[in-house]
């Protein structure tokens, strides 16, 4: 469990959470980091990919389907693209984003709550860390985008032609 100082009407932006995760990813060892697609706050999608450029590792974002070679040495990810689904085979350690498909919920038995309950959870200090965690990025301004202009039915393909041409200079 890592823990800031941050209240919940300040945000913790993408660069920080992933220098934080950097540090504990020295500490821990792993060979493979999953993490969620985007965040639920600034939705921006961002984190798994800085990570993976701070530790110099491969990435694959929006996994749907991630299978660990027999020798633990590569990792292959299918994720859906516009084409269909797309398939890589990267070495590792790498970082993986994972896509809504990828989890298959199980859920918890009251005697695998209980023991949950009992366990341990390392509680470190984000500041324990010495990650800058002040935002690099400030929203200026958000806005509505422009109200559409209404459509127009045409008769027959030539007239649609004509006003591609004149109207909307498009052709």
């Amino acid at each position: 469990h890592l823990q800031t100082n941050i209240r919940t009407d300040q945000e913790l932006q993408s660069l920080s959470v992933a220098k934080l995760l950097e540090k504990i990813v020295a500490k821990e060892n792993p060979t493979l980091v999953l993490l969620g697609k985007q965040a639920i706050d600034s939705d921006a999608g961002q984190t798994a990919a800085i990570l993976a450029g701070l530790l110099g590792w491969p990435q694959a974002g929006s996994a749907s389907q991630v299978t660990v070679d027999d020798t633990k040495t590569s990792v292959k990810v299918a994720r859906e693209v516009d084409a269909g689904i797309q398939e890589l085979q990267m070495p590792l350690p790498a970082v993986i984003s994972a896509d809504l498909r990828l989890n298959e919920p199980r859920y918890a038995t009251l005697p695998n709550l209980m023991k949950a309950k009992k366990k341990k959870m390392e509680v470190i200090k984000a500041d324990s860390l010495e990650v800058d965690l002040a935002p690099r990025v400030q929203v200026l301004k958000v806005e509505e985008p422009p109200a559409r202009a209404g459509g127009k039915k045409v008769a027959d393909v030539d007239e649609l032609l004509d006003k591609l041409r004149t109207e909307a200079k498009v052709l």
